[in-house]
């Protein structure tokens, strides 16, 4: 592989992860099948990890790169939540109030972060990498097994103590930055401009 082609594999992944979404939504509504549905969510959850791993080791995460690796983590999840829910929504409905204020949750945040920063949060927080983990279990349950019970609890939980963390992060900092791991790190960020 050149330099160049490897320089472009972060941008790929990424890429690739947003397409899957989609994807996720065709097998949903034409042909539910647990092995293609497995797939998807590994590849996706493989390109969340190695795109940021590369652009890191090869000095290229850009403050692009990152913003689009969140919208691409935002389609994907989109797409699987969509998807989900038309294939389980009797799973679904017993954690609609959690569900419902989480996406709330998630709302406010975003209407936040552009009244504040006049674009989205790019933080990738630990604590977001932990509800990437969470979601991944879920939907797997969900869409492979047919499942739910604790695994989509356990993703819509951690979901609210990172987007709480998202939202502490976005009102301490005074100005847009991207690769916040923790509110630690936000406050003593702070703390060293001030």
């Amino acid at each position: 592989m050149t330099i160049t082609a490897l320089h472009q594999l972060p941008l790929a992944l990424t890429m690739l992860r947003a397409a899957l979404g989609p994807v996720m939504v065709v097998l949903a509504l034409v042909a539910p099948s647990h092995t293609a549905f497995a797939v998807c969510l590994v590849l996706a959850l493989l390109s969340d990890y190695f795109d940021g791993v590369i652009a890191r080791r090869l000095g290229i995460a850009t403050e692009g790169l990152r913003r689009l690796d969140s919208v691409a983590d935002s389609v994907f999840y989109l797409s699987a939540l969509f998807s989900a829910w038309y294939l389980h929504s009797d799973l679904l409905r017993q954690h609609l109030m959690p569900l419902g204020a989480l996406i709330a949750l998630e709302l406010i945040r975003y209407a936040f972060d552009y009244r504040k920063f006049g674009r989205e949060a790019s933080y990738h927080m630990w604590s977001s990498k932990l509800w990437g983990l969470t979601l991944f279990i879920g939907f797997f349950a969900l869409l492979v097994y047919g499942g739910g019970g604790w695994t989509v609890t356990l993703a819509i939980y951690t979901g609210f103590f990172a987007d709480f963390e998202g939202l502490a992060i976005s009102f301490v900092l005074p100005k847009w930055q991207a690769d916040i791991p923790t509110l630690f790190h936000a406050i003593r960020l702070r703390a060293s401009e001030a």
